[in-house]
C-alpha cells in the first residue's frame, strides 16, 4: 500500500481513538463504533499500532468481548444505547420544535434499527 494511504489510515486512527477515548468521560459520544474504526484504521496503516492497540486495556475494556465473542457486556450495550438515544433525541427534538418532520422520522427509524440490533443481534455476555 501507498505510504500516503499509510499516513491517512494512522491519522484517522488516532482521531478515532481520541474521539473514543473522549466518548468514555462523555456519554455523548459513542466510545465502541470509534475504537472500532481504531482498529480497522490501524490495520490498515499500521501493523505496529494495531497491535499495541489490541494490547491496551481501552481495547480489552470496551472492546476485546465483543471481538472475539461476538457479544458485548449488558453495561456496554446500556451504554451505547443510552448515548445514542441522548444524542439522537436531542437531535429529533430541535428539528422537530422547528417542524422539520420528514428527517425525524428518518432519525425516528435509524434509532429504531439501532436499537433493534443491540437488542437482537448483540449476543449479551454475562
Amino acid at each position: 500500500m501507498n505510504k500516503t494511504f499509510k499516513t491517512f489510515w494512522i491519522i484517522l486512527g488516532c482521531i478515532c481513538l481520541a474521539l473514543g477515548t473522549i466518548g468514555i468521560v462523555i456519554p455523548i459520544l459513542p466510545t465502541v463504533p470509534f475504537y472500532l474504526a481504531t482498529v480497522f484504521c490501524y490495520a490498515k496503516g499500521s501493523e505496529r499500532l494495531h497491535t499495541w492497540f489490541l494490547g491496551t486495556n481501552l481495547y480489552k475494556n470496551h472492546l476485546e468481548s465483543y471481538v472475539e465473542k461476538k457479544g458485548m457486556l449488558l453495561k456496554t450495550k446500556l451504554g451505547i444505547i443510552t448515548s445514542v438515544t441522548i444524542l439522537m433525541g436531542f437531535g429529533f427534538f430541535m428539528m422537530f420544535r422547528k417542524g422539520i418532520y420528514i428527517p425525524c422520522l428518518i432519525l425516528f427509524i435509524v434509532w429504531l434499527c439501532h436499537i433493534i440490533y443491540f437488542v437482537f443481534f448483540v449476543k449479551t455476555i454475562k
